[in-house]
Protein backbone atom coordinates (compact mmCIF):
# COMPACT_ATOMS: atom_id res chain seq x y z
CA UNK A 1 0.00 0.00 0.00
CA UNK A 2 1.36 3.33 -0.86
CA UNK A 3 -0.64 6.37 0.58
CA UNK A 4 -3.29 4.95 1.45
CA UNK A 5 -4.32 3.87 -2.06
CA UNK A 6 -5.98 0.80 -2.30
CA UNK A 7 -3.71 -2.14 -4.47
CA UNK A 8 -6.67 -3.05 -7.24
CA UNK A 9 -4.27 -6.22 -8.18
CA UNK A 10 -3.93 -7.53 -4.74
CA UNK A 11 -7.41 -6.96 -3.82
CA UNK A 12 -8.45 -8.80 -7.07
CA UNK A 13 -6.15 -11.92 -5.67
CA UNK A 14 -7.99 -11.78 -2.26
CA UNK A 15 -11.31 -11.74 -3.91
CA UNK A 16 -10.45 -14.68 -5.73
CA UNK A 17 -9.02 -16.64 -3.41
CA UNK A 18 -12.37 -16.07 -1.15
CA UNK A 19 -14.08 -17.24 -3.83
CA UNK A 20 -12.54 -20.37 -3.94
CA UNK A 21 -12.57 -21.06 -0.48
CA UNK A 22 -16.46 -19.93 0.00
CA UNK A 23 -17.33 -22.45 -3.14
CA UNK A 24 -14.95 -25.01 -1.38
CA UNK A 25 -16.97 -25.00 1.80
CA UNK A 26 -20.67 -24.95 0.19
CA UNK A 27 -19.65 -27.94 -2.39
CA UNK A 28 -18.28 -29.59 1.10
CA UNK A 29 -21.08 -29.11 3.02
CA UNK A 30 -23.39 -31.01 0.65
CA UNK A 31 -21.84 -33.60 1.61
CA UNK A 32 -23.73 -33.22 5.21
CA UNK A 33 -27.14 -34.67 6.10
CA UNK A 34 -27.53 -31.39 8.37
CA UNK A 35 -27.39 -29.53 4.53
CA UNK A 36 -31.25 -30.54 3.43
CA UNK A 37 -34.02 -31.38 5.62
CA UNK A 38 -32.48 -34.41 8.07
CA UNK A 39 -30.61 -32.16 10.73
CA UNK A 40 -28.22 -33.92 13.28
CA UNK A 41 -25.87 -32.52 15.46
CA UNK A 42 -23.20 -35.24 14.72
CA UNK A 43 -23.52 -34.27 11.38
CA UNK A 44 -22.57 -30.89 11.87
CA UNK A 45 -20.29 -31.62 14.76
CA UNK A 46 -18.33 -34.89 13.85
CA UNK A 47 -19.38 -34.91 9.88
CA UNK A 48 -20.77 -38.06 10.82
CA UNK A 49 -17.56 -39.25 12.12
CA UNK A 50 -16.57 -40.04 8.49
CA UNK A 51 -13.38 -37.87 8.44
CA UNK A 52 -10.27 -40.11 6.30
CA UNK A 53 -7.08 -39.66 7.07
CA UNK A 54 -6.36 -37.42 4.36
CA UNK A 55 -8.47 -34.66 4.96
CA UNK A 56 -8.20 -35.37 8.67
CA UNK A 57 -4.64 -34.54 8.91
CA UNK A 58 -4.64 -31.60 6.71
CA UNK A 59 -7.76 -30.24 8.71
CA UNK A 60 -6.11 -31.05 12.12
CA UNK A 61 -2.56 -29.20 10.70
CA UNK A 62 -4.23 -26.18 9.01
CA UNK A 63 -6.54 -25.71 12.14
CA UNK A 64 -3.53 -25.36 14.43
CA UNK A 65 -1.13 -23.20 11.49
CA UNK A 66 -3.64 -20.00 11.45
CA UNK A 67 -2.68 -16.20 11.43
CA UNK A 68 -1.78 -15.64 14.41
CA UNK A 69 0.44 -19.18 14.44
CA UNK A 70 2.70 -17.83 10.83
CA UNK A 71 2.28 -14.03 11.84
CA UNK A 72 2.67 -14.30 15.54
CA UNK A 73 5.87 -16.85 14.71
CA UNK A 74 7.65 -14.15 12.05
CA UNK A 75 6.80 -11.61 15.08
CA UNK A 76 8.28 -13.16 17.96
CA UNK A 77 11.42 -13.77 16.05
CA UNK A 78 11.90 -10.43 14.81
CA UNK A 79 10.94 -8.91 18.93
CA UNK A 80 12.42 -11.47 20.91
CA UNK A 81 14.41 -13.74 18.71
CA UNK A 82 14.51 -17.90 17.75
CA UNK A 83 14.69 -18.86 21.26
CA UNK A 84 11.64 -17.54 22.52
CA UNK A 85 9.75 -18.93 19.65
CA UNK A 86 8.43 -21.54 21.62
CA UNK A 87 4.77 -21.74 20.35
CA UNK A 88 5.10 -23.87 17.22
CA UNK A 89 7.38 -26.48 18.97
CA UNK A 90 5.31 -26.53 21.94
CA UNK A 91 1.58 -27.21 20.13
CA UNK A 92 3.34 -29.41 17.86
CA UNK A 93 4.72 -31.73 20.73
CA UNK A 94 0.94 -31.07 22.25
CA UNK A 95 -0.31 -32.74 19.16
CA UNK A 96 2.14 -35.45 19.66
CA UNK A 97 0.69 -36.26 23.40
CA UNK A 98 -2.75 -35.78 22.47
CA UNK A 99 -2.54 -38.80 20.19
CA UNK A 100 -0.96 -40.84 22.07
CA UNK A 101 -1.94 -40.32 25.79
CA UNK A 102 -5.83 -38.84 24.89
CA UNK A 103 -7.05 -40.28 21.20
CA UNK A 104 -7.75 -43.24 22.08
CA UNK A 105 -9.59 -43.34 25.60
CA UNK A 106 -11.88 -40.22 23.82
CA UNK A 107 -12.45 -42.23 20.43
CA UNK A 108 -13.38 -45.28 21.75
CA UNK A 109 -15.56 -43.98 23.99
CA UNK A 110 -17.70 -42.20 21.59
CA UNK A 111 -18.05 -38.91 22.99
CA UNK A 112 -19.14 -35.77 20.40
CA UNK A 113 -17.47 -33.27 22.21
CA UNK A 114 -14.54 -32.39 24.92
CA UNK A 115 -16.57 -31.92 27.14
CA UNK A 116 -18.84 -35.23 27.38
CA UNK A 117 -16.87 -36.98 29.67
CA UNK A 118 -17.11 -34.25 32.05
CA UNK A 119 -20.78 -33.98 32.18
CA UNK A 120 -21.32 -37.89 32.27
CA UNK A 121 -19.36 -37.89 35.35
CA UNK A 122 -19.64 -35.13 36.88
CA UNK A 123 -22.70 -33.80 35.82
CA UNK A 124 -24.12 -30.48 33.40
CA UNK A 125 -23.07 -27.80 35.81
CA UNK A 126 -19.53 -28.72 36.13
CA UNK A 127 -19.11 -29.02 31.92
CA UNK A 128 -20.70 -25.61 32.00
CA UNK A 129 -18.36 -24.03 34.48
CA UNK A 130 -15.17 -25.91 32.98
CA UNK A 131 -16.76 -24.49 29.30
CA UNK A 132 -15.44 -20.96 30.45
CA UNK A 133 -12.15 -21.67 30.04
CA UNK A 134 -12.59 -23.24 26.71
CA UNK A 135 -14.79 -20.77 25.42
CA UNK A 136 -11.62 -17.79 26.85
CA UNK A 137 -9.27 -19.56 24.64
CA UNK A 138 -11.12 -20.00 21.37
CA UNK A 139 -12.18 -16.39 21.26
CA UNK A 140 -8.06 -15.20 21.88
CA UNK A 141 -7.50 -17.44 19.31
CA UNK A 142 -9.54 -16.47 17.46
CA UNK A 143 -8.95 -12.66 18.13
CA UNK A 144 -4.95 -13.41 17.21
CA UNK A 145 -5.60 -14.82 14.15
CA UNK A 146 -8.33 -11.90 12.70
CA UNK A 147 -6.23 -9.32 14.00
CA UNK A 148 -3.18 -10.70 11.54
CA UNK A 149 -5.15 -11.24 8.55
CA UNK A 150 -6.64 -7.72 8.86
CA UNK A 151 -2.90 -6.28 9.38
CA UNK A 152 -1.92 -8.34 6.79
CA UNK A 153 -4.38 -6.96 4.15
CA UNK A 154 -4.03 -3.47 5.66
CA UNK A 155 0.16 -3.04 4.38
CA UNK A 156 -0.23 -5.04 1.12
CA UNK A 157 -3.50 -4.09 -0.48
CA UNK A 158 -4.53 -1.01 1.83
CA UNK A 159 -7.53 -2.82 2.72
CA UNK A 160 -9.08 -1.26 6.14
CA UNK A 161 -8.70 -3.27 8.75
CA UNK A 162 -12.04 -3.64 10.33
CA UNK A 163 -13.12 -3.92 6.96
CA UNK A 164 -11.21 -6.83 6.14
CA UNK A 165 -11.78 -9.07 9.70
CA UNK A 166 -15.63 -8.14 9.32
CA UNK A 167 -15.44 -9.70 5.43
CA UNK A 168 -13.22 -12.76 6.38
CA UNK A 169 -15.37 -13.63 9.76
CA UNK A 170 -18.47 -13.50 7.75
CA UNK A 171 -17.27 -15.63 4.57
CA UNK A 172 -15.69 -18.69 7.49
CA UNK A 173 -19.63 -18.24 9.20
CA UNK A 174 -21.69 -18.55 5.83
CA UNK A 175 -20.28 -21.71 4.97
CA UNK A 176 -19.66 -23.29 8.57
CA UNK A 177 -23.45 -22.57 9.25
CA UNK A 178 -24.22 -24.67 5.96
CA UNK A 179 -22.04 -27.61 5.91
CA UNK A 180 -20.54 -28.05 9.90
CA UNK A 181 -17.28 -29.80 10.52
CA UNK A 182 -17.35 -30.75 6.42
CA UNK A 183 -16.95 -27.63 5.28
CA UNK A 184 -14.74 -26.81 7.59
CA UNK A 185 -12.69 -30.14 6.70
CA UNK A 186 -12.69 -30.04 3.14
CA UNK A 187 -11.43 -26.35 3.03
CA UNK A 188 -8.87 -26.72 5.09
CA UNK A 189 -7.08 -28.72 2.66
CA UNK A 190 -7.55 -25.99 0.07
CA UNK A 191 -6.29 -23.70 2.83
CA UNK A 192 -3.57 -26.05 3.79
CA UNK A 193 -2.13 -26.23 0.33
CA UNK A 194 -2.25 -22.08 -0.11
CA UNK A 195 0.04 -21.88 3.10
CA UNK A 196 2.77 -24.36 2.09
CA UNK A 197 2.53 -22.65 -1.40
CA UNK A 198 2.46 -19.01 -0.56
CA UNK A 199 5.29 -19.43 2.03
CA UNK A 200 7.74 -21.23 0.69
CA UNK A 201 7.64 -19.40 -2.55
CA UNK A 202 7.77 -16.13 -0.56
CA UNK A 203 10.52 -16.37 1.81
CA UNK A 204 13.68 -17.33 -0.52
CA UNK A 205 12.61 -14.34 -2.64
CA UNK A 206 12.85 -12.00 0.61
CA UNK A 207 16.35 -13.81 1.59
CA UNK A 208 17.85 -12.20 -2.22
CA UNK A 209 16.24 -8.88 -1.89
CA UNK A 210 19.22 -6.43 -2.16
CA UNK A 211 18.46 -5.04 1.36
CA UNK A 212 18.65 -7.80 3.12
CA UNK A 213 21.72 -8.67 4.96
CA UNK A 214 23.38 -12.05 5.32
CA UNK A 215 21.22 -14.16 8.05
CA UNK A 216 24.14 -15.84 9.37
CA UNK A 217 26.24 -12.72 10.22
CA UNK A 218 22.83 -10.76 11.70
CA UNK A 219 22.49 -13.85 13.46
CA UNK A 220 22.29 -11.66 16.89
CA UNK A 221 19.63 -10.04 15.90
CA UNK A 222 17.45 -12.85 15.14
CA UNK A 223 18.50 -15.83 17.50
CA UNK A 224 17.78 -14.13 20.84
CA UNK A 225 19.35 -14.67 24.22
CA UNK A 226 18.10 -16.71 27.42
CA UNK A 227 19.36 -15.60 30.76
CA UNK A 228 19.39 -17.53 34.38
CA UNK A 229 16.58 -15.38 35.41
CA UNK A 230 14.37 -16.10 32.54
CA UNK A 231 14.32 -19.75 33.74
CA UNK A 232 11.47 -20.06 35.72
CA UNK A 233 9.63 -18.00 32.54
CA UNK A 234 10.92 -19.63 29.96
CA UNK A 235 10.39 -23.17 31.43
CA UNK A 236 6.63 -21.87 32.59
CA UNK A 237 5.62 -20.73 28.95
CA UNK A 238 7.53 -23.86 27.00
CA UNK A 239 4.93 -26.42 29.52
CA UNK A 240 1.88 -24.12 28.97
CA UNK A 241 2.26 -24.46 25.17
CA UNK A 242 2.52 -28.25 25.54
CA UNK A 243 -0.12 -29.18 27.86
CA UNK A 244 -2.50 -26.08 27.02
CA UNK A 245 -2.26 -27.12 23.49
CA UNK A 246 -4.41 -30.87 24.10
CA UNK A 247 -7.13 -30.18 25.57
CA UNK A 248 -9.42 -27.98 22.82
CA UNK A 249 -12.50 -28.80 21.21
CA UNK A 250 -11.06 -27.74 17.86
CA UNK A 251 -8.58 -30.56 18.23
CA UNK A 252 -10.79 -33.40 19.73
CA UNK A 253 -13.51 -32.06 17.59
CA UNK A 254 -10.90 -34.12 14.59
CA UNK A 255 -10.10 -36.95 16.65
CA UNK A 256 -13.67 -37.67 17.25
CA UNK A 257 -14.73 -37.31 13.50
CA UNK A 258 -11.94 -39.95 12.67
CA UNK A 259 -13.27 -42.93 11.46
CA UNK A 260 -11.40 -45.32 13.91
CA UNK A 261 -9.35 -45.12 17.03
CA UNK A 262 -5.95 -45.90 15.47
CA UNK A 263 -6.26 -43.24 12.97
CA UNK A 264 -7.18 -40.32 15.53
CA UNK A 265 -3.83 -41.71 16.99
CA UNK A 266 -1.68 -41.10 13.91
CA UNK A 267 -3.28 -37.95 11.77
CA UNK A 268 -2.19 -36.11 15.17
CA UNK A 269 0.95 -37.62 15.54
CA UNK A 270 1.30 -36.31 11.45
CA UNK A 271 0.04 -32.93 12.05
CA UNK A 272 2.63 -32.05 14.90
CA UNK A 273 5.25 -33.31 12.46
CA UNK A 274 3.79 -30.98 9.82
CA UNK A 275 2.90 -27.92 11.79
CA UNK A 276 6.55 -27.62 12.67
CA UNK A 277 7.41 -27.67 8.92
CA UNK A 278 4.55 -24.98 8.14
CA UNK A 279 6.36 -22.35 11.19
CA UNK A 280 9.72 -22.55 8.95
CA UNK A 281 9.25 -20.17 6.30
CA UNK A 282 7.03 -17.51 9.19
CA UNK A 283 10.75 -18.09 11.28
CA UNK A 284 12.69 -16.95 8.34
CA UNK A 285 10.43 -14.30 7.49
CA UNK A 286 11.26 -13.04 10.94
CA UNK A 287 14.46 -13.15 10.79
CA UNK A 288 14.50 -11.70 7.20
CA UNK A 289 12.61 -8.79 9.18
CA UNK A 290 15.43 -8.42 11.55
CA UNK A 291 18.12 -8.65 9.10
CA UNK A 292 16.76 -5.64 6.28
CA UNK A 293 17.95 -2.35 6.22
CA UNK A 294 14.21 -1.38 5.68
CA UNK A 295 15.54 2.31 4.31
CA UNK A 296 16.78 0.77 1.14
CA UNK A 297 13.03 -0.59 0.64
CA UNK A 298 10.17 1.43 -0.39
CA UNK A 299 9.48 1.46 3.87
CA UNK A 300 9.77 4.48 5.27
CA UNK A 301 7.97 5.04 8.42
CA UNK A 302 7.95 8.40 10.15
CA UNK A 303 11.38 8.32 12.06
CA UNK A 304 13.16 7.19 9.05
CA UNK A 305 14.75 4.10 10.84
CA UNK A 306 16.67 1.23 9.57
CA UNK A 307 14.35 -1.45 11.19
CA UNK A 308 10.77 -1.69 12.09
CA UNK A 309 9.76 0.18 14.95
CA UNK A 310 7.91 -2.26 17.78
CA UNK A 311 4.37 -1.04 17.54
CA UNK A 312 4.77 -2.93 14.09
CA UNK A 313 6.52 -5.75 14.92
CA UNK A 314 3.48 -7.66 14.79
CA UNK A 315 3.05 -6.61 10.88
CA UNK A 316 6.49 -7.82 9.81
CA UNK A 317 4.63 -11.03 7.79
CA UNK A 318 3.05 -9.04 5.24
CA UNK A 319 5.82 -5.64 5.12
CA UNK A 320 8.26 -8.94 4.01
CA UNK A 321 5.71 -10.10 1.65
CA UNK A 322 5.02 -6.05 0.69
CA UNK A 323 8.39 -5.17 0.16
CA UNK A 324 11.18 -7.58 0.09
CA UNK A 325 9.02 -10.01 -3.10
CA UNK A 326 7.62 -9.22 -6.42
CA UNK A 327 3.92 -8.28 -6.52
CA UNK A 328 3.08 -11.51 -8.12
CA UNK A 329 5.00 -13.38 -5.08
CA UNK A 330 3.44 -11.04 -2.45
CA UNK A 331 -0.03 -11.59 -3.67
CA UNK A 332 0.14 -15.29 -3.47
CA UNK A 333 1.77 -15.07 0.13
CA UNK A 334 -1.02 -12.79 1.24
CA UNK A 335 -3.53 -15.25 -0.28
CA UNK A 336 -1.50 -18.16 1.96
CA UNK A 337 -2.13 -15.46 4.79
CA UNK A 338 -5.97 -15.29 4.33
CA UNK A 339 -6.42 -19.31 4.04
CA UNK A 340 -4.24 -19.77 6.84
CA UNK A 341 -6.60 -16.85 9.38
CA UNK A 342 -9.65 -18.66 7.54
CA UNK A 343 -8.76 -22.56 8.34
CA UNK A 344 -8.47 -21.58 12.01
CA UNK A 345 -11.33 -18.93 12.35
CA UNK A 346 -14.02 -21.39 11.48
CA UNK A 347 -12.38 -24.24 13.56
CA UNK A 348 -12.67 -22.39 16.47
CA UNK A 349 -16.14 -20.85 15.43
CA UNK A 350 -17.77 -24.17 15.66
CA UNK A 351 -15.97 -25.24 18.58
CA UNK A 352 -17.76 -22.62 20.43
CA UNK A 353 -20.89 -23.14 18.85
CA UNK A 354 -20.50 -26.99 18.91
CA UNK A 355 -19.75 -26.82 23.10
CA UNK A 356 -22.75 -24.04 23.94
CA UNK A 357 -25.17 -26.20 21.82
CA UNK A 358 -24.33 -29.75 23.35
CA UNK A 359 -23.21 -29.34 26.50
CA UNK A 360 -24.35 -26.03 27.81
CA UNK A 361 -27.83 -25.48 26.33
CA UNK A 362 -29.19 -28.83 26.07
CA UNK A 363 -28.17 -30.33 29.45
CA UNK A 364 -29.54 -27.57 31.23
CA UNK A 365 -32.45 -27.13 29.03
CA UNK A 366 -33.39 -30.86 30.01
CA UNK A 367 -33.07 -29.98 33.64
CA UNK A 368 -35.21 -26.33 33.67
CA UNK A 369 -38.15 -28.60 31.71
CA UNK A 370 -37.76 -31.32 33.63
CA UNK A 371 -36.32 -34.14 31.89
CA UNK A 372 -38.13 -32.77 28.31
CA UNK A 373 -35.23 -33.32 25.69
CA UNK A 374 -34.00 -30.81 23.09
CA UNK A 375 -34.99 -32.17 19.55
CA UNK A 376 -32.43 -32.70 16.89
CA UNK A 377 -33.67 -29.45 15.13
CA UNK A 378 -33.73 -27.14 18.03
CA UNK A 379 -29.78 -28.37 18.75
CA UNK A 380 -28.94 -27.49 15.45
CA UNK A 381 -30.70 -24.37 14.41
CA UNK A 382 -29.23 -23.14 18.26
CA UNK A 383 -25.76 -24.12 16.91
CA UNK A 384 -26.19 -21.98 13.94
CA UNK A 385 -26.92 -18.84 15.92
CA UNK A 386 -23.95 -19.43 18.32
CA UNK A 387 -22.33 -19.43 15.10
CA UNK A 388 -23.16 -16.54 14.07
CA UNK A 389 -23.00 -14.55 17.80
CA UNK A 390 -19.22 -16.10 18.03
CA UNK A 391 -18.18 -15.51 14.60
CA UNK A 392 -18.91 -11.79 15.74
CA UNK A 393 -17.44 -11.50 19.03
CA UNK A 394 -14.22 -12.98 17.28
CA UNK A 395 -14.63 -10.54 15.00
CA UNK A 396 -14.68 -7.72 17.44
CA UNK A 397 -11.94 -8.87 19.51
CA UNK A 398 -9.82 -9.15 16.60
CA UNK A 399 -10.49 -5.15 15.47
CA UNK A 400 -9.02 -4.44 19.04
CA UNK A 401 -5.91 -6.87 19.68
CA UNK A 402 -2.75 -5.22 20.03
CA UNK A 403 -0.24 -8.12 19.62
CA UNK A 404 -0.85 -10.91 18.25
CA UNK A 405 1.50 -13.82 19.59
CA UNK A 406 0.33 -12.32 23.01
CA UNK A 407 -3.15 -13.70 22.32
CA UNK A 408 -1.75 -16.40 20.26
CA UNK A 409 0.44 -17.86 23.37
CA UNK A 410 -2.61 -16.47 26.06
CA UNK A 411 -4.95 -18.93 24.48
CA UNK A 412 -3.49 -21.82 25.87
CA UNK A 413 -3.21 -20.05 29.51
CA UNK A 414 -6.30 -21.04 31.02
CA UNK A 415 -6.58 -24.09 29.29
CA UNK A 416 -3.43 -25.18 30.63
CA UNK A 417 -4.36 -24.07 34.12
CA UNK A 418 -7.85 -24.61 34.36
CA UNK A 419 -8.62 -27.59 31.47
CA UNK A 420 -5.45 -30.10 31.06
CA UNK A 421 -5.37 -31.28 35.23
CA UNK A 422 -9.27 -31.75 34.91
CA UNK A 423 -8.83 -33.91 31.70
CA UNK A 424 -6.23 -36.13 32.68
CA UNK A 425 -8.53 -36.88 35.90
CA UNK A 426 -11.69 -37.83 34.31
CA UNK A 427 -9.92 -40.10 31.84
CA UNK A 428 -7.91 -41.49 34.10
CA UNK A 429 -8.66 -41.26 37.91
CA UNK A 430 -12.05 -43.58 38.59
CA UNK A 431 -11.85 -41.88 41.82
CA UNK A 432 -12.40 -38.29 40.07
CA UNK A 433 -15.84 -36.85 41.36
CA UNK A 434 -17.27 -33.30 41.75
CA UNK A 435 -16.18 -32.76 45.01
CA UNK A 436 -12.09 -32.58 43.93
CA UNK A 437 -13.23 -31.18 40.45
CA UNK A 438 -15.26 -27.92 42.05
CA UNK A 439 -12.28 -27.82 44.44
CA UNK A 440 -9.42 -27.84 41.67
CA UNK A 441 -11.62 -25.38 39.61
CA UNK A 442 -11.56 -22.40 42.14
CA UNK A 443 -8.32 -22.78 43.48
CA UNK A 444 -6.68 -22.83 39.78
CA UNK A 445 -8.81 -19.72 39.09
CA UNK A 446 -7.11 -17.86 42.39
CA UNK A 447 -3.80 -19.21 41.90
CA UNK A 448 -3.44 -18.49 38.24
CA UNK A 449 -5.65 -14.73 38.32
CA UNK A 450 -3.48 -14.12 41.75
CA UNK A 451 -0.14 -14.03 39.64
CA UNK A 452 -1.76 -10.96 37.61
CA UNK A 453 -1.93 -10.56 33.79
CA UNK A 454 0.21 -8.05 31.88
CA UNK A 455 -2.17 -8.32 28.19
CA UNK A 456 -5.59 -6.50 30.38
CA UNK A 457 -3.35 -5.19 33.04
CA UNK A 458 -4.31 -7.21 35.39
CA UNK A 459 -2.71 -6.47 38.58
CA UNK A 460 -0.92 -9.69 40.64
CA UNK A 461 -2.34 -9.54 44.10
CA UNK A 462 0.15 -13.17 44.73
CA UNK A 463 3.58 -12.33 44.70
CA UNK A 464 5.00 -15.38 44.31
CA UNK A 465 8.67 -16.34 44.60
CA UNK A 466 11.44 -13.97 42.65
CA UNK A 467 9.08 -11.34 41.66
CA UNK A 468 10.08 -8.68 40.23
CA UNK A 469 9.23 -5.17 40.97
CA UNK A 470 10.84 -3.44 39.04
CA UNK A 471 9.03 -4.55 35.93
CA UNK A 472 5.99 -5.95 37.80
CA UNK A 473 6.36 -9.43 36.45
CA UNK A 474 6.33 -12.47 37.90
CA UNK A 475 9.52 -14.71 37.73
CA UNK A 476 8.61 -17.77 39.02
CA UNK A 477 6.78 -20.58 36.74
CA UNK A 478 3.18 -19.95 38.68
CA UNK A 479 0.97 -21.43 35.66
CA UNK A 480 2.63 -24.57 35.70
CA UNK A 481 2.47 -24.10 39.79
CA UNK A 482 -1.29 -23.50 39.79
CA UNK A 483 -1.69 -26.07 37.18
CA UNK A 484 0.04 -28.71 39.67
CA UNK A 485 -1.53 -27.43 42.70
CA UNK A 486 -5.17 -27.57 40.54
CA UNK A 487 -4.32 -31.51 39.44
CA UNK A 488 -3.60 -32.53 43.53
CA UNK A 489 -6.39 -30.75 44.96
CA UNK A 490 -8.39 -32.78 42.35
CA UNK A 491 -6.78 -36.01 43.16
CA UNK A 492 -6.82 -35.20 46.84
CA UNK A 493 -10.46 -34.34 47.67
CA UNK A 494 -11.67 -36.99 45.21
CA UNK A 495 -10.21 -39.84 47.20
CA UNK A 496 -10.93 -38.13 50.68
CA UNK A 497 -15.15 -38.27 49.37
CA UNK A 498 -14.62 -41.28 47.55
CA UNK A 499 -13.66 -43.13 50.58
CA UNK A 500 -16.17 -41.00 52.71
CA UNK A 501 -18.65 -41.86 50.56
CA UNK A 502 -17.62 -45.74 50.05
CA UNK A 503 -16.78 -46.55 53.26
CA UNK A 504 -20.34 -45.15 53.90
CA UNK A 505 -18.36 -42.93 56.77
CA UNK A 506 -21.08 -40.24 55.27
CA UNK A 507 -23.86 -41.46 54.53
CA UNK A 508 -24.72 -41.38 51.08
CA UNK A 509 -27.87 -38.54 51.58
CA UNK A 510 -25.30 -35.94 51.98
CA UNK A 511 -23.44 -36.84 48.59
CA UNK A 512 -25.06 -33.35 47.20
CA UNK A 513 -23.33 -33.69 43.54
CA UNK A 514 -24.64 -37.01 43.46
CA UNK A 515 -20.69 -37.76 43.20
CA UNK A 516 -21.37 -41.94 43.65
CA UNK A 517 -22.78 -41.88 40.16
CA UNK A 518 -26.12 -44.66 40.10
CA UNK A 519 -25.50 -47.66 38.17
CA UNK A 520 -28.91 -46.51 35.87
CA UNK A 521 -26.19 -43.92 34.74
CA UNK A 522 -23.46 -45.97 33.74
CA UNK A 523 -26.07 -47.86 31.54
CA UNK A 524 -27.69 -44.96 30.37
CA UNK A 525 -24.07 -43.76 29.60
CA UNK A 526 -23.29 -46.74 27.40
CA UNK A 527 -26.87 -46.69 25.69
CA UNK A 528 -25.79 -43.22 24.66
CA UNK A 529 -22.51 -44.63 23.03
CA UNK A 530 -23.98 -47.38 21.62
CA UNK A 531 -26.51 -45.36 19.47
CA UNK A 532 -23.56 -42.87 18.48
CA UNK A 533 -21.24 -45.74 17.15
CA UNK A 534 -24.04 -47.76 15.69
CA UNK A 535 -23.60 -51.81 16.22
CA UNK A 536 -20.18 -52.64 17.03
CA UNK A 537 -20.23 -55.64 14.24
CA UNK A 538 -20.97 -53.28 11.51
CA UNK A 539 -18.82 -50.22 11.87
CA UNK A 540 -15.71 -52.56 12.75
CA UNK A 541 -14.80 -51.83 16.23
CA UNK A 542 -14.92 -55.31 16.84
CA UNK A 543 -12.20 -55.90 14.69
CA UNK A 544 -10.05 -52.99 15.60
CA UNK A 545 -10.06 -54.44 19.78
CA UNK A 546 -11.73 -51.65 20.74
CA UNK A 547 -14.94 -52.55 21.74
CA UNK A 548 -14.64 -56.11 22.92
CA UNK A 549 -16.67 -59.09 24.00
CA UNK A 550 -16.09 -59.63 27.33
CA UNK A 551 -17.14 -57.81 30.01
CA UNK A 552 -14.19 -56.32 31.63
CA UNK A 553 -12.84 -54.25 28.65
CA UNK A 554 -16.85 -53.32 27.28
CA UNK A 555 -16.55 -51.47 31.14
CA UNK A 556 -13.35 -49.64 30.59
CA UNK A 557 -14.59 -48.45 27.03
CA UNK A 558 -17.51 -47.26 28.41
CA UNK A 559 -16.83 -45.60 31.42
CA UNK A 560 -13.59 -43.50 30.00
Amino acid sequence: MVDGVINIWGLVAIIIFYIIIFIIGIVAGRKSKSFGKKAQTTELILAGRNIGPFVGIFTLTATWVGGGYINGTAEITLSSGLVWCQAPVGYSIALAIGGLVFAGPMRSAGYMTMLDPFQHKYGPVMAALLYIPALLGDLFWSAAILSALGSSLTVVIGLDNTLSIIVSAIIAVVYTLIGGLYSVAYTDVAQLIMILIGLFLAFPFAMHHPAVSSLEMTSSSWLGTLTKNDAGLYLDSGLQLIFGGIPWQVYFQRVLSAKTVNQAKWLSIVAGFLCVVCAVPAVMIGAIGASTNWTETAYVDVYNRTTVPSEEYKNILPLVLQYLTPPVVSFIGLGAVSAAVMSSTDSAILSMSSLFSHNVYRPLREFMCRGKKASELEVVWLMRVAVVVFGAAAAAMGIYITSIYDLFVLCSDFVYVILFPQLVCVIYLKQANMYGALTGYIIGWILRLGGGEATFNLAAFILYPWYDFENSAQRFPFKTFSMLVSFLSIVIVSLIFHVLFAREILPKKYDFFASCIPKQEEEHHEEEVENELGDPKENGLYNLGYIAEDQEKQEYNTKL
